[in-house]
């Protein structure tokens, strides 16, 4: 599975929403339901997926797909 698919997926999941619902231009902040909540839901997501804890910087850095994307390729 791509990155960028993996990312949608698991963003979709923070929303508790549909994959294909996921605009490919999603941001924070414009994106009504990636709230502060979807925010931690993503985070914690991200990190099991890793398999390591997000510092703090690079958890308030997410705020596109591409940016999900990234952190899930650097595993």
């Amino acid at each position: 599975m791509s990155a960028n698919l993996q990312a949608k997926r698991l963003l979709a999941q923070a929303v508790d929403g549909d994959p294909v619902a996921i605009p490919d231009d999603v941001r924070l902040g414009a994106f009504e339901r990636w709230d502060s909540l979807a925010h931690l839901r993503l985070v914690l997501a991200i990190e099991d997926s890793i398999g390591r804890k997000l510092d703090p910087d690079e958890s308030v850095r997410i705020e596109t797909l591409p940016d999900i994307s990234a952190l899930l390729a650097s595993k």
